[in-house]
C-alpha cells in the first residue's frame, strides 16, 4: 500500500499549489510507486487545511510566457492519475480548490471529510477560464447538472453536499478519511498492473485525448 503525502506529512501550512517543482515531486513519487513490483494501491492525501488550492498563481503572475506549458505541466497529473496502473483513492481531508479538485475527480475513488473542507472550482469567481482538458475532466467525472453547477456557480461543496452531488463516494468524520480511503485501496491491490491501466484508457481514452491538446494556441487568458 502506497501513501502519497501531496505536502510535507504533519505540516499543516502547506497549500500544495501546483508550482512546477511540486509537479516535479509529484511525477517522481508516482515513478517511484509504478516501479515497485506486487500487489499494491495508492491512496493521495494532504495533512492540514488544504488536500490542494490549485494552480500557483503567484507563480503564473511572475511568469505569464510559460502559462502555455504551465497549464499542459498540470494537465500531466491528472493523465497520469487517470491512467495509473494501480487503483488510485483520493482522501480529501482539507479543501480541494481548482486543479487541487480536479486532481481529486482524476482519481478512481474518493472519500471526503464530512465535517470541514469544501471541494470547489472557483474560476468562474477568479475570471480564469478553463482549459480544454480541464473542462473535458470535470464533464466527464462528474454528473452533468453537478458539472454545470461546479464551473458556473463555484458552489463550495462540503463533504455530505459532495456526496449527494456524486462528487465523491464517501463522506467520514477527519479522523477516519484516511483509514477509509486505506482499507478501500488495500481491498483493490490485486487489480493492479498493465491489464488496469489499459482498462482506464479505453474508459477514459477522449478525456486522455483532450488534456492532450496543447493550450498554446487555443486563446485562454487570465482575466476572461
Amino acid at each position: 500500500m502506497f501513501v502519497l503525502y501531496l505536502g510535507n506529512e504533519g505540516e499543516d501550512d502547506n497549500e500544495n499549489r501546483f508550482h512546477p517543482d511540486w509537479m516535479d515531486a509529484v511525477h517522481a513519487r508516482l515513478d517511484e510507486v509504478e516501479a515497485s513490483e506486487g500487489p499494491a494501491a495508492l491512496v493521495i492525501t494532504a495533512t492540514g487545511k488544504f488536500f490542494s488550492n490549485g494552480l500557483d498563481v503567484q507563480w503564473i503572475f511572475g511568469n505569464l510566457d510559460g502559462l502555455p506549458e504551465y497549464l499542459d505541466r498540470s494537465h500531466t497529473i491528472f493523465s497520469r492519475l487517470l491512467s495509473f496502473p494501480l487503483p488510485t483513492v483520493a482522501a480529501i481531508g482539507g479543501h480541494a480548490f481548482g486543479a487541487g479538485a480536479m486532481m481529486a475527480i482524476s482519481a478512481d475513488f474518493q472519500v471526503m471529510r464530512s465535517d470541514r473542507g469544501f471541494f470547489c472550482l472557483p474560476e468562474v469567481d477568479l475570471g480564469m477560464p478553463f482549459t480544454v482538458g480541464m473542462a473535458a475532466l470535470i464533464n466527464s467525472r462528474l454528473p452533468k447538472q453537478t458539472a454545470i453547477e461546479a464551473m458556473t456557480t463555484g458552489r463550495r461543496y462540503g463533504g455530505p453536499d459532495a456526496l449527494g452531488a456524486g462528487i465523491i463516494q464517501t463522506a467520514v468524520p477527519g479522523e477516519d478519511v484516511l483509514p477509509t480511503a486505506i482499507k478501500h485501496a488495500a481491498s483493490l491491490v490485486a487489480k493492479r498492473g498493465p491489464n488496469l491501466a489499459g482498462i482506464k484508457r479505453s474508459i477514459h481514452g477522449a478525456l486522455l485525448d483532450d488534456l492532450a491538446i496543447e493550450t498554446r494556441g487555443t486563446g485562454l487568458t487570465f482575466g476572461q
